[in-house]
């Protein structure tokens, strides 16, 4: 698991990105078994533990990431967590 730290040298509380990278990987499966789930997941307690996480960023957190999370782009959040931004494609805002 590969989490970003911030790239202007300020102290950047690891242990919850890490926290928000196993939310999102935890989404992410989750989504994944939707097709065959009876009855289906309950997505919102998901979403919510994310918001909450956000709040909790300090203001230096890496702009990017700030985007994808306010934006629900989670699995470009999750990708870019990973060390795998170069995989996400620009979306509608222009932002990659």
């Amino acid at each position: 698991m590969i989490v970003s730290a911030p790239t202007n040298g300020k102290t950047f509380p690891m242990d919850l990105l890490k926290t928000i990278l196993t939310e999102l990987v935890e989404l992410d499966r989750t989504v994944k078994t939707m097709a065959t789930s009876h009855p289906k997941p309950n997505l919102l307690p998901q979403f919510a533990r994310l918001d909450e996480l956000t709040a909790q960023l300090p203001p230096h957190t890496d702009p990017t990431l700030l985007h994808y999370l306010h934006k629900k782009s989670y699995e470009k959040a999750r990708l870019f967590l990973e060390g795998r931004e170069a995989e996400n494609q620009a979306g509608n805002c222009r932002h990659v």
